[in-house]
């Protein structure tokens, strides 16, 4: 399993804005797990975390790092992006910066076919 070591922000903060941060990231990664029709135990074992952490992150209870949430974003098919913001790690007026050409262009998940092909049709909607 991956390091899953916490340090020390690792559990939920008495800060209740913390707390409802980490609530409503936990919400939205069990949202997303059930969107994809995942259970807890595959995606812990696709994102290589523990049944158990994953579910007190689901659950409020741990504020996972980074690589933890690149981990699940990566295996829930999300943008780590996504997750880091409802984190608190990434400011959202500093992800709005993107553009959905960039998006796409950097997207190492994508062919450089399936990149022109998206990039073709989002222009297509919005002119040139």
């Amino acid at each position: 399993m991956a390091d899953e070591e916490e340090g020390a922000n690792g559990s939920a903060a008495s800060n209740p804005i913390n707390a409802l941060r980490l609530n409503e990231l936990g919400e939205f990664i069990r949202a997303q797990r059930e969107v994809a029709r995942m259970s807890v135990r595959r995606l812990a074992e696709i994102a290589d975390v523990s049944n158990p952490y994953l579910s007190q992150i689901e659950r409020g209870l741990r504020r996972p790092s980074a690589e933890i949430l690149q981990q699940i974003a990566k295996a829930l098919r999300v943008s780590a992006e996504q997750l880091y913001i409802r984190a608190g790690i990434l400011d959202p007026d500093s992800a709005h910066d993107m553009s959905v050409t960039d998006a796409i262009s950097r997207d190492a998940r994508l062919s450089p076919e399936q990149k022109q092909s998206l990039l073709t049709v989002y222009e297509s909607f919005i002119g040139p």
